[in-house]
């Protein structure tokens, strides 16, 4: 059975600082686009636009199942190799990126491409669940146990990013194909949506909605009632029978900063770098009680459409030196605001992994961390806290590996009894391994008490039957306490300072 899309897409400015849509959203009979830009006050729009702009011609498209996922990968490396020559031609534009999600109609296949944390839901019958995987900081977090989903939502990096389209040759995303039921309710989203409403009520919001128009629309009233701070934009898409009653949606609808560039067309679209930056229109849309949409021009938008040609650094000839010096004004005050907003955000961070212990492994010893187990490129979010004495190799094999991964802590004092069970554990491998006996894994949690250790064996009064019966030394050089960073050393049990005192 013949498929086809009956879709809707709106985009909103929302309630936050920015003087601009970096969103762009674009929704045609067989290709959905969701961008959401990145890189500052004259180049996430842009960047956002380009990818659109270099995605929007595959919607004509007669593509074949096993042809549809190179295509779009091919697409997404051109249009990253535009950013890139869109850079070099003006350094006005450097540092913008893009996240990005594509999906392809083919027969009765939809194929996906996603890089970023914008993200996209599928509604099928009685489930409903995300089908893309952020590309993120916190997501990492929460693949490695270290914070649950529900904190990922508040956390304060939940922004960072790992990988988007930044016109590098390494950035590479997640592809797939899955097979479209007639029923199905696709939608596509920027985290100006899912960062500030939660997936049961886009949830809600899917289900009850009659169709996608009226779906789109309460997406972007729910997100300005939650107080959005984000550029959000949406896509939903209907999966209908091609031949049904219900009929399909056949005319392209453009949002966001692309409806600002492109006149909602698809062959017809600037395909160089210096025309994608330039290609300055009237923003192809009428207003909405949603947001925007990809209609005829409204001669309303002037002043949309002279902001644009500001990102782009074109000045029309009718601006005055008032202009002039207004929009300097506002890209001081919007610099400003950027910085400091992005200092407050930075400073939340790094007051937060501050207050993160974990115990790991630094040049062959057990450390007390301060901090995450993270690294944001050259920058390491944790630093030795607790250097000690511990040898890693004199702990069992089980406990080697798990101080090697790191393991977690609530806080400095969880820190500092972890190391204290682990120095015990160290001094048991080498008390065995001194009466010739293997020291086998951990006799318990480690977070659990831990047993004592087997006194050393006296000599026997009888003739010697066995090797293991004759006396043996305790280690030539005993085990140290791990010594506090206030140089007092962590407290032994007594078990086991009168066993060290009895040697």
């Amino acid at each position: 059975m013949a498929i086809a899309l009956r879709y809707a897409a709106r985009s909103n400015l929302g309630l936050g600082p920015k003087s601009r849509n970096e969103d762009s959203g674009y929704a045609g009979p067989n290709l959905l686009v969701l961008a959401d830009g990145m890189g500052g006050h004259a180049a996430g729009d842009v960047a956002s636009s380009m990818i659109v702009g270099e995605l929007a011609p595959l919607d004509d498209e007669d593509v074949g199942a096993d042809q549809a996922i190179p295509l779009l990968e091919r697409g997404l490396r051109t249009a990253n190799q535009q950013l890139s020559a869109a850079m070099r031609e003006n350094p006005k534009l450097a540092g913008m990126g893009s996240t990005t999600i594509v999906m392809l109609r083919t027969g009765t296949k939809l194929a996906m491409a996603h890089i970023g944390d914008s993200r996209a839901f599928l509604l099928r019958g009685d489930s409903f669940a995300q089908i893309t995987k952020d590309h993120s900081f916190v997501q990492q977090l929460v693949d490695e146990g270290r914070i649950s989903k529900d904190e990922a939502s508040s956390h304060p990096q939940r922004s960072v990013v790992t990988r988007v389209m930044t016109g590098q040759p390494e950035d590479e995303p997640d592809t797939s194909l899955r097979e479209a039921k007639i029923g199905d309710r696709f939608l596509l989203c920027s985290d100006g949506l899912s960062d500030f409403v939660g997936a049961q009520v886009i949830e809600e919001i899917l289900r009850e909605a009659a169709g996608p128009d009226e779906a789109a629309d309460r997406c972007i009233e729910v997100a300005l009632k939650a107080s959005t701070r984000d550029n959000v934009t949406v896509i939903v898409a209907d999966v209908v029978d091609a031949d049904g009653n219900d009929l399909p949606s056949t005319v392209p609808e453009v949002v966001g900063a692309a409806a600002k560039r492109l006149r909602g067309r698809t062959r017809a679209i600037p395909v160089s770098p210096a025309e994608k930056a330039a290609a300055l229109t009237r923003e192809t849309r009428s207003s909405t009680p949603g947001g925007e949409r990809g209609d005829p021009d409204d001669d309303h938008n002037d002043e949309h459409a002279r902001a644009d040609t500001e990102s782009a650094g074109v000045e029309l000839a009718e601006q005055s030196r008032r202009g002039t010096a207004a929009r300097i004004a506002r890209r001081t005050i919007g610099g400003l605001v950027v910085v400091v907003v992005l200092g407050v955000g930075a400073y939340a961070a790094w007051a937060w992994s501050q207050r993160q212990f974990y115990v790991g492994a630094d040049s062959g010893r057990v450390a007390i961390f301060r901090g995450v187990s993270q690294s944001l490129g050259p920058i390491q979010l944790s630093h030795v806290e607790t250097p000690t004495t511990v040898l890693v190799s004199d702990l069992p094999g089980d406990l080697q590996t798990a101080v090697t991964n790191t393991i977690a802590a609530t806080d400095l004092a969880d820190a500092q009894a972890k190391v204290e069970q682990l120095w015990i554990e160290a001094f048991r491998c080498r008390v065995l391994a001194a009466t010739g006996t293997a020291c086998g894994t951990t006799p318990g949690a480690l977070v659990t008490p831990v047993p004592t250790v087997p006194p050393t064996r006296t000599p026997s009064t009888g003739p010697s039957t066995s090797a293991t019966t004759s006396p043996r030394s305790l280690p030539s050089t005993p085990l140290t306490p791990p010594a506090r960073a206030d140089g007092s050393s962590i407290r032994r049990p007594v078990a086991f300072a009168q066993v060290v005192e009895a040697g």
